[in-house]
C-alpha cells in the first residue's frame, strides 16, 4: 500500500489543494465483512461503464428531445465514437479503468504517474477541465501539483470510484488522501475534492450493505460529508430559473434541492429538469443523487432513468451505475447490459474493461489473504 497522507498535507500547506477540514480525512475507514464478495467491485466498475455506453449516443440531448427521437433508451444504441458502435463509451470509462491500470502497475496511486498516463493516448470526449489539464501537464511541463483548473465539472467525479480498491483488504486512511489527490490533478476546486472524496466515502459504505438504504440516506450521507471538507466559505452559484437563485458552498445547495424536490415527490425528470442535468457538478450531482433516491433499491431503474431523463446522461448515468452497482452488486445488473458491453477503452481493444476487472481482484483481493 502506498500512503499519501503525508503528500496531501504537503499540499494543504503549499496552498496546492484548499479543504475546510481536512483532518477529516484522517479516520479509517470500516473493515468489510468476512462476507463481502468481490461481485460487489465487479457491479460497481460494470455498473459505471453500463452508464457511459448507455448515455453516450444521445449525450447531450434534453430528454425531451431524446424522448421525441428514441423513445424510452433501455439497451445500447449505435455511437459514432471511434471506441466502437454499440456498447462503447468515453471518457468516463477510459479513464476510470486507465486509472486502474496505472494502479495495478504501481500498486497504489503515484498521482504523477496517473497524470502522464491521462495525457498518454486520446480521450474520446474529453472535458474542458481535462483538456486544459493535459495542455497544462504534457505541453507547458507545469508539475502536477499546478495542472489542475480550478473547474466545478464532473470530469473527475465520473472516474474516481477505483481509488478504494488498493483498500478493499486493508483500509487505511490514506484511501481518501488518494480522492483528494486525483481529483486535484484536474479538477483542483475544494467543492470538486469534497464532492469527489464523499462519493468514495458513500461507495465504501454501500459495498457491505445487503439491502437498500432509506431514500434520504444517498442524499444526507453524501452531503453531510461533504460539508465538512467544503465547508461554508465556498461561494457557487445557481441561477438557473427552475430554482431559486443561489450562492453558497455546493454541499448545502444539493442537499436543500434534493430534499425539496423529495418532499414534493418530484419525479426525477422534472427535478432534474428544474435544477438542470449538465456537467456542472451543481447539477450533476443533485441529478444524480435525487434518481438515486428515488430508484437506488432497483439498479436497471436508476440507470435506465439516469440516461432517460439528464442532459449530461452518459456521465450521470456512469456515477449513478457505479453506485448501484456498489450496493446490488454484478448479479443485480442486466445480464443483456453486460454481455452486450463492449468493454474497450482505447480504439481495437474489446473487453478490457473485464480483463482490468480480474486483475484487480487477483492484486487487490485474492492476493491477500483474508
Amino acid at each position: 500500500m502506498i500512503d499519501n497522507r503525508g503528500l496531501l498535507q504537503e499540499c494543504v500547506d503549499h496552498g496546492v489543494l484548499h479543504l475546510d477540514q481536512p483532518q477529516e480525512l484522517q479516520h479509517t475507514p470500516p473493515s468489510l465483512p468476512p462476507d463481502f464478495d468481490f461481485q460487489k467491485i465487479e457491479g460497481m466498475l460494470l455498473g459505471l461503464a453500463i452508464g457511459d455506453a448507455l448515455g453516450t449516443p444521445t449525450e447531450g440531448m434534453t430528454p425531451k428531445r431524446r424522448r421525441g427521437v428514441y423513445g424510452e433508451i433501455r439497451d445500447f444504441l449505435p455511437s459514432e465514437h471511434p471506441m466502437g458502435p454499440i456498447g462503447s463509451g468515453t471518457d468516463d470509462t477510459q479513464l476510470a479503468f486507465w486509472t486502474i491500470e496505472q494502479l495495478l502497475e504501481d500498486g497504489g496511486l503515484v498521482p504523477g504517474k496517473l497524470a502522464a498516463r491521462f495525457c498518454a493516448e486520446p480521450i474520446i470526449g474529453i472535458g474542458n477541465a481535462t483538456s486544459q489539464f493535459v495542455r497544462r501537464f504534457r505541453d507547458q511541463g507545469l508539475p502536477w501539483q499546478l495542472a489542475g483548473t480550478d473547474s466545478l465539472g464532473n470530469g473527475s467525479l465520473m472516474r474516481i470510484a477505483p481509488v478504494l480498491l488498493p483498500y478493499l483488504q486493508v483500509p487505511h486512511s490514506s484511501m481518501y488522501a488518494d480522492a483528494a489527490l486525483d481529483t486535484m490533478l484536474t479538477h483542483n476546486e475544494t467543492g470538486n475534492i469534497a464532492s469527489c472524496v464523499s462519493f468514495i466515502n458513500l461507495l465504501w459504505h454501500l459495498l457491505p450493505m445487503h439491502g437498500s438504504p432509506e431514500p434520504v440516506w444517498w442524499i444526507d450521507t453524501f452531503s453531510s460529508y461533504a460539508q465538512k471538507l467544503e465547508g461554508n466559505g465556498t461561494r457557487y452559484k445557481v441561477t438557473r430559473s427552475g430554482v431559486a437563485e443561489y450562492e453558497g458552498p455546493l454541499s448545502s445547495y444539493v442537499s436543500q434541492v434534493c430534499r425539496d424536490a423529495y418532499e414534493r415527490r418530484r419525479s426525477s425528470v422534472e427535478a432534474c429538469d428544474s435544477w438542470g442535468s449538465s456537467a456542472y457538478l451543481m447539477e450533476t450531482l443533485p441529478s444524480a443523487l435525487y434518481i438515486l433516491a428515488l430508484h437506488g433499491h432497483d439498479p436497471e431503474a436508476a440507470i435506465v432513468r439516469a440516461v432517460n431523463d439528464t442532459k449530461d446522461n452518459d456521465t450521470i448515468a456512469a456515477i449513478v451505475g457505479c453506485a448501484v452497482g456498489a450496493l446490488h452488486g454484478l448479479a443485480g445488473l442486466p445480464e443483456r447490459w453486460v454481455r452486450n458491453l463492449s468493454g474497450r477503452i482505447r480504439e481495437g481493444g474489446d473487453s478490457e474493461v473485464f480483463r482490468l476487472i480480474y486483475r484487480a481482484k487477483q492484486a487487490f483481493w485474492l492476493k491477500h489473504p483474508r
